[in-house]
């Protein structure tokens, strides 16, 4: 079985999961938020083995660094053959806490949260997003 040497970006960030569809992996790419070896990357940009690739999906940067190329969309199970995962454990807090945050960590049937509750709530959420600079309009301006 011959092994690949290069792949394009957007189909390797679509073979290995990293978005759902190949066409929104192109739509990430055109916008900007995908960066290969600190370079904004187009979709037919070429990576190769240990590239590392950086992905903004609001509010956390996840990175990425290449093993190997599957020649289809693979499994969950088969990931840790082709990418290892080095997004900081930060970037990712980030994501639970915002999680966390709009979810309002209430038990169902206990009712509205109080006015105490939902400043504490408030303050979770603007604390997991007070680095997040991020204008609805951005994408619509490209």
């Amino acid at each position: 079985m011959e092994q690949l040497k290069a792949e394009r970006v957007d189909k390797w960030l679509w073979n290995v999961r990293v978005f759902k569809t190949r066409s929104l992996a192109i739509d990430a790419c055109k916008k900007g938020r995908v960066k290969v070896n600190g370079l904004e990357a187009k979709p037919a940009k070429e990576v190769k083995v240990g590239d590392s690739i950086l992905v903004r999906k609001p509010p956390i940067n996840f990175s990425y660094t290449v093993l190997a190329f599957p020649k289809n969309r693979i499994g969950a199970k088969l990931l840790p053959e082709y990418v290892v995962n080095t997004t900081p454990e930060d970037e990712l807090r980030k994501l639970e806490a915002g999680f966390l945050a709009f979810q309002g960590f209430r038990d169902q049937g206990t009712g509205r949260p109080t006015k105490k509750e939902r400043r504490t709530l408030d303050e979770i959420r603007d604390l997991a997003f007070d680095d997040w600079e991020y204008s609805w309009d951005e994408d619509s301006e490209k």
